[in-house]
């Protein structure tokens, strides 16, 4: 008797720290969610009203480590430059987040959002977290960030996970765990519109061999279950498969833009003729490209599509420098690419200023 009561008290113990360690980590038994219903998504999207905002990160920050390391983070920018987007009736922020910042200092990172869901609030400004990313410079590391290159539009962005991806089988477990932490810590915060689990899969060469993480964020994101929705947007129709995917899974529809208004509104049409979910433009506004505020940001507040452009104070991303336009020279670009305001809060162009303004009542 005294061993079968020893017995069960290790086997209470070992349950109870189980339970805590899942807890912690965002891992649990749970069966992954269905997709939300388009009658949910419809009426989540209801209660925000018109979105529309910026892809954002500070001036001071190169990329997204840079932006979240202990060291770096700079809340007083992040707090003067929310308040310009605030200035002109912006209210709202898509920000990438990335795992090797939380794997350096995982607490430490969580306050970090924290503090920085505190100061867009404070702004009266929601936020979409981006989780992974295929984009720019496909190998990263902690610590200094490298200084941007004169003239060469997001010199120092890094993908995540990138290369490492494929070359490191057990990553996937510390992706994994990332994913199921933050969605666990934030997935009942009003403060947060969605969870955008992967922007632009299958980019820099990499096509379908993005599919299996894309599988399996959604996976992990279905599983924790937050209150907000899950989606990861459409970028490059050439990308059938994956494309398809995104569409199928996500609660909402999302999408990047950066073509004139006949393509930007074909965009719009394919998608409504294949989903009946609100539509949500995530990145749009590339002024070499003729994706401007005066003929794209109308068309979207009439369909009523939330609008968030890429790029809000000009920094060290370097984006007010065409993707393939570079001058190495750091020269000031005849017309910048993207982006709204100078660091010190002077507009690029006044009449862009006065036209958001008028769109968003402010």
């Amino acid at each position: 008797m005294k061993d079968l009561k020893t017995y069960l008290s290790l086997l209470i113990f070992v349950l109870i720290f189980q339970a805590c360690a899942q807890k912690q980590t965002g891992q649990t038994d749970q069966k992954p969610r269905e997709i939300w219903t388009v009658e949910k998504a419809n009426k989540w999207y209801e209660q925000w009203g018109w979105l529309r905002g910026a892809d954002f990160i500070p001036s001071t920050a190169i990329n997204q480590l840079e932006m979240w390391q202990k060291e770096t983070f700079d809340a007083a920018t992040i707090d003067r430059e929310l308040g310009f987007a605030e200035g002109i009736g912006m209210n709202s922020m898509r920000v990438y987040l990335h795992h090797a910042a939380w794997q350096q200092d995982r607490e430490g990172f969580k306050e970090r959002v924290k503090t920085y869901l505190d100061i867009a609030d404070k702004h009266h400004i929601s936020t979409l977290f981006v989780l992974f990313d295929d984009c720019w410079n496909p190998t990263y590391k902690t610590g200094t960030q490298p200084a941007p290159k004169p003239g060469i539009h997001n010199s120092g962005w890094v993908r995540d996970p990138g290369d490492l991806y494929h070359q490191d089988p057990k990553l996937v477990d510390t992706l994994e765990v990332y994913v199921k932490d933050i969605l666990t810590s934030f997935k009942d915060d009003k403060r947060i519109v969605l969870w955008d689990l992967y922007n632009e899969p299958g980019n820099s060469g990499y096509g379908n061999k993005s599919m299996d993480l894309l599988k399996k964020v959604f996976e992990w994101g279905r599983t924790v279950d937050p209150s907000q929705p899950l989606s990861v947007g459409v970028w490059k129709r050439d990308l059938k498969e994956l494309s398809d995917y995104q569409i199928q899974n996500s609660d909402v529809t999302t999408y990047h833009n950066y073509g004139d208004p006949k393509d930007h509104q074909f965009w719009i049409d394919t998608l409504r003729s294949v989903s009946k979910r609100p539509l949500i433009c995530t990145e749009y506004m590339a002024r070499t490209r003729n994706s401007l505020f005066s003929n794209i940001m109308p068309l979207l507040k009439k369909e009523n599509i939330g609008a968030y452009n890429w790029g809000l104070v000009a920094g060290k991303t370097n984006t007010k420098y065409a993707w393939d336009t570079p001058l190495p020279n750091g020269d000031e670009p005849k017309v910048w690419f993207h982006d709204i305001f100078n660091p010190d809060g002077t507009p690029y162009k006044k009449d862009e200023i006065d036209l958001i303004k008028s769109l968003t009542g402010k």
